[in-house]
């Protein structure tokens, strides 16, 4: 009798807060968001805490604009292993989610919380499970709620998850760790972390965060401009550039390689051991070069190839023409799975991928050639031959490693010098700071003396730009030839200082 009088007491506390948050004001409407909660069902978590959890999904789902063009909203439940409630496709009607988070039976097993966000990062938030594709830039969304201490660890995880584009909320329930909470969440912390010790916390975290959820409408309701990414703050917004690109002064455009005439062919790793999650991460990194080079017919020209055991063409310098296509054409990239013949990739590359029947222009045009090597491993075959020719041909290389890549391989690979043309991160949730780095390297503009024409300072065109800077034509008037002849007295009035002292 005492349980079930808890139960009733706990449901007559738990009504008016769901009915409040859905009444709190207009449903959302947020706008393309891809949302999923994270909701820890270990032992720790005691039948009524659970409850409050189930309430306050319903509570939140209620207040959403769900729709396949407007919020997903899909939930994933932990303890020692990770369950799909159920994924972001699956429905999109509210009472379908309500229903299924009703349903939903505790797992009461341990506290793996870094395997949840693992598992969030890499399955929940796929497009096989209904988010939506990266290039669409829909705002991806964590929200974890959990009662303890995490018995793995979060830190790391969590910020690769972040460094993806999850933006992740942590919300603690009474015994909660604070320290891993603060681990897990976005910054700035005190708007993305909440310790719930009562059901008034609840009710308040709640009708916060379907309020940002609201202000994130803002850049769907403002003609804003942002060539990338539009960002709600507050009452305000700002835009945002891809990794490696700068906002321009009007605060919309995003710098790139606008003067920049390059054929660029990317030969990317498919070996097996580089793995599946791990290649689309790849791919992820590729779209990102792409972002800042002016691609067109008479700019930049991008090809890509795989190899493994064997190499394929993906697609050939001349066959796309704009960004948009070129970063479609990476994304349908089917993974090869086998060896590392990156001296095979090599060979092809110079035989093949810079003629001018796969899209490369004329050498007569001076259009630069730059190859970029991307591999996390050792060579299962010679590369000495065909990275020294593909330098004899003219072409700029850049080596990239990941992970077990081995750096002589890599700086046999790359230009000289080394230090401007190999790059290297330790994994591949970490390659995007390798991006600015690149950036300057093969933007003409930005590259030491990529591009860059040289020419005698005595031409005759030549001749007055370099008499204003140097003077390095014989003028006998010139800033240059004063200094000389300063120094010359200067060394005369020395000797026979010493002459004197003898």
């Amino acid at each position: 009798m005492r349980g079930l009088l808890c139960w009733l007491v706990l449901l007559f506390l738990l009504q008016p807060w769901e009915s409040q948050l859905q009444l709190a004001g207009p449903r959302c409407h947020t706008g393309p968001l891809d949302l999923v909660f994270v909701i820890d069902s270990s032992r720790s978590v005691r039948p009524f805490e659970f409850e409050t959890m189930r309430q306050f999904l319903v509570g939140l789902v209620r207040g959403l604009n769900v729709g396949p063009n407007a919020t997903r909203v899909g939930v994933i439940q932990y303890s020692s292993q990770v369950q799909s409630v159920f994924p972001l496709r699956a429905f999109s009607r509210r009472e379908d989610m309500e229903r299924a988070i009703r349903d939903l039976v505790p797992l009461a097993q341990g506290t793996m919380t870094g395997l949840a966000i693992q598992y969030a990062m890499n399955v929940a938030f796929s497009v096989a499970e209904g988010a939506r594709p990266p290039e669409e830039r829909v705002p991806r969304v964590a929200v974890i709620v959990t009662d303890g201490r995490p018995q793995d660890r979060v830190a790391e995880v969590a910020a690769q998850a972040r460094a993806r584009g999850i933006e992740i909320y942590a919300v603690g329930v009474q015994r909660a760790d604070v320290g891993s909470l603060r681990a897990m969440a976005s910054p700035p912390l005190d708007e993305h972390v909440f310790l719930v010790e009562s059901f008034d916390v609840i009710q308040e975290f709640g009708l916060q965060f379907q309020s940002r959820l609201c202000v994130r409408d803002l850049c769907n309701g403002v003609d804003h401009g942002c060539e990338f990414q539009c960002v709600s703050e507050g009452l305000s917004y700002r835009c945002l550039c891809p990794e490696g690109r700068q906002l321009q002064a009007d605060g919309k455009s995003c710098d790139r390689c606008r003067e920049g005439h390059v054929d660029l062919v990317l030969l990317v790793d498919g070996s097996k051991s580089v793995r599946p999650q791990n290649f689309e991460l790849v791919k992820r990194f590729v779209n990102q070069i792409v972002d800042f080079l002016d691609v067109s017919p008479e700019g930049t020209r991008v090809g890509l190839v795989q190899f493994s055991s064997r190499v394929r063409t993906e697609f050939p310098l001349g066959r796309y023409g704009t960004a948009a296509e070129v970063k479609q054409a990476v994304l349908a990239v089917e993974y090869m799975e086998r060896g590392t013949m990156t001296g095979l990739a090599l060979r092809h590359m110079v035989e093949h991928s810079f003629s001018e029947a796969q899209g490369a222009r004329p050498r007569a045009l001076n259009v630069p050639r730059v190859g970029l090597v991307f591999t996390d491993g050792r060579s299962q075959d010679d590369i000495s031959v065909w990275a020294a020719r593909a330098k004899e041909e003219g072409i700029v290389m850049y080596a990239v490693g990941v992970g077990k890549a081995v750096e002589a391989e890599l700086r046999e690979i790359a230009s000289e010098p080394a230090e401007l043309h190999v790059s290297y991160a330790p994994d591949f949730g970490t390659m995007t700071h390798l991006l600015q780095n690149l950036r300057g390297s093969i933007c003409p503009e930005e590259g030491i003396s990529a591009g860059t024409e040289l020419r005698s300072p005595c031409e005759c065109e030549s001749l007055v730009e370099f008499q204003g800077r140097t003077d390095l034509c014989g003028n006998p008037n010139g800033l240059l030839n004063r200094s000389l002849a300063q120094l010359t007295a200067r060394l005369e009035d020395l000797e026979n200082q010493l002459a004197n002292q003898k």
